[in-house]
């Protein structure tokens, strides 16, 4: 048996117990000292691994940033791993969705986007240490506390630190059940377009005023026009409101508005469309505002070549692993659009991400968290 399986194996109880301690850790983007809570004990855990930095994350938890000593003579070049400490549940959700085994899985709040994931990359690391085996770059592990709110304020430290680095492994979860990995995703915009119209009272002087919300009804079917699936391109008003009350001509409504786009080249005739939209009511105003916040992580040679390179060492541990690509983002996007060869889906096999059906296969930890430490090894 492969040695980094077999130890991986052998860990297997170790690693569920750490992902409970985990998922137990609740960790929420908008309740930073929660954040921090996960951020240390993430810390604490690769303390005797790593030299541990963390940096301010504004309004938003810390990010932690793990340089790790591994075996191997003089290291030249630097392995970028990023993960994120946040989770889209708020702190209480244990109580009506705890952390739980069954039926071959591991159920809970973020356990699969993504715990699970930081939990193998811990183990893989200890797997490189404890059976010796060198490694040729450093190795980073970038922590953030903002990625499922789009990375505000952590994206600056990301460029930053993907530039100095020959390659970027994401532990998001795989896609699917098979845990295929990722060499490309859409990239994410959101907008919000607003619009101003006239007061007036519905039944006493009903045609003094300019409804922004039937302003608003006929834009929509606009822009929803927009989609263009051939081109893997989306628009969605996902949020809408406005009004005040039923017997007043509504001055004010808006809509929040999620776009995907495959290629970069699509962004910015999409960006034209949406703020050339003008009012059918001469009456109202229209204003947009927003764009573009995740760029799309193309597939890219380099991308494709840490691919290759996975499919192979996966094939060594009896696991075959396709590629995809996959409408949500994250902050591979961001470094794949630098140029960094980026491979992505390095995390749980699962699904559920985000829904109360949240989980991860209990079978597929161990050669999950050898993948990650063999393929360490190989670049």
């Amino acid at each position: 048996m492969d040695t980094c399986l077999a130890f991986a194996q052998s860990k297997r109880r170790e690693i569920v117990e750490l992902i409970r301690e985990m998922a137990e850790c609740e960790s929420p983007s908008d309740d930073p000292r929660a954040v921090d809570r996960f951020t240390d004990l993430v810390a604490s855990k690769a303390g005797g691994l790593a030299r541990v930095m963390t940096f301010p994350g504004g309004a938003y938890g810390r990010h932690l940033c793990c340089e790790f000593k591994l075996p191997g003579r003089k290291k030249e070049g630097r392995i970028l791993v990023l993960g994120h400490a946040d989770t889209v549940w708020p702190v209480g959700t244990l109580k009506r969705m705890p952390f739980r085994e069954a039926q071959g899985r591991l159920w809970g709040p973020g356990v699969l986007d993504m715990k699970a994931g930081i939990a193998f990359f811990l183990y893989a690391l200890r797997a490189l240490r404890e059976l010796d085996l060198p490694v040729r770059r450093k190795v980073v592990l970038q922590l953030v506390s903002d990625e499922e709110v789009g990375s505000p304020s952590s994206r600056p430290l990301t460029e930053a630190v993907a530039r100095q680095s020959g390659a970027v492994l994401v532990l998001e979860p795989g896609s699917g059940l098979d845990g295929k990995l990722k060499t490309a995703r859409k990239g994410v915009g959101v907008y919000r377009v607003a619009v101003t119209g006239k007061a007036a009272h519905a039944g006493v002087d009903f045609s003094a005023g300019a409804s922004a919300v039937v302003e608003l009804a006929r834009q929509i079917g606009r822009i929803a026009g927009f989609t263009n699936l051939k081109r893997g391109l989306t628009v969605n008003p996902g949020v809408v409101a406005g009004g005040t009350r039923s017997n007043v001509v509504a001055a004010e409504a808006h809509a929040e508005v999620d776009i995907r786009v495959v290629r970069l080249k699509d962004a910015p005739a999409l960006d034209r469309k949406l703020r050339g939209l003008r009012p059918i009511d001469k009456r109202c105003l229209i204003a947009v505002t927003g764009g573009l916040n995740r760029p799309p992580m193309e597939r890219s040679p380099g991308g494709v070549r840490l691919f290759k390179t996975a499919q192979a060492l996966a094939r060594e541990l009896g696991i075959e692993i396709e590629e995809s690509m996959t409408g949500g983002g994250s902050d591979g996007n961001v470094t794949a659009a630098l140029g960094i060869p980026t491979l992505d889906g390095l995390g749980a096999v699962g699904e559920g991400a985000h829904a109360p059906s949240e989980s991860l296969l209990v079978d597929r930890i161990a050669d999950r968290t050898a993948l990650i430490a063999k393929l360490l090894g190989a670049l």
